[in-house]
C-alpha cells in the first residue's frame, strides 16, 4: 500500500502560490481541487489513474491529504470511476488524477475571482 502522494511540479507551484495568497494550507487546497475535479466530472472522457513518480512536486502523507474524510473521498472517486477500486488504484492513482485536473480548475477559479473572499465564495457554490 502506498500512503504517499507526490504531485507534479505544476501542482506544487500552484498550491504554494495559492497558499501564499490565501493562507490555506496545501492539504486543504488539495481537498478543494479533488472536489472540483469530481464536480466537473465528464462522462465522455474517463479519467485514468496517474502512476508516475513526480520527483519535483510535493510529497504528502495520505492521512494529511484526506484526513478524517478518507472514506468519503474513496467513495466519491470510486463512484466517479464507475468501478470498484483497489486501495492501490485509489491512492495515489485516481486521487492524484483528480488532484491534477482539479488544481487547474482551482487556479482558474482563483484567477477569475481575483481575491480571497470571492475565491472562497465561488468554492462554496
Amino acid at each position: 500500500m502506498n500512503f504517499t502522494l507526490k504531485t507534479s511540479k505544476y501542482a506544487k507551484d500552484i498550491l504554494l502560490q495559492l497558499q501564499a495568497s490565501t493562507s490555506i494550507t496545501p492539504n486543504i487546497l488539495i481537498r478543494y481541487a479533488v472536489a472540483l475535479s469530481l464536480k466537473i466530472g465528464d462522462s465522455s472522457a474517463e479519467l485514468t489513474p496517474i502512476t508516475k513518480d513526480f520527483t519535483d512536486g510535493l510529497s504528502l502523507n495520505r492521512s494529511t491529504v484526506t484526513g478524517e474524510y478518507d472514506y468519503i473521498f474513496r467513495a466519491m472517486i470510486t463512484q466517479a470511476a464507475g468501478k470498484e477500486l483497489s486501495d492501490e488504484e485509489f491512492f495515489p492513482g485516481y486521487f492524484n488524477a483528480h488532484l491534477e485536473r482539479g488544481i487547474r480548475a482551482l487556479a482558474a477559479e482563483y484567477k477569475s475571482t481575483g481575491n480571497y473572499e470571492k475565491f472562497i465564495r465561488a468554492l462554496l457554490l
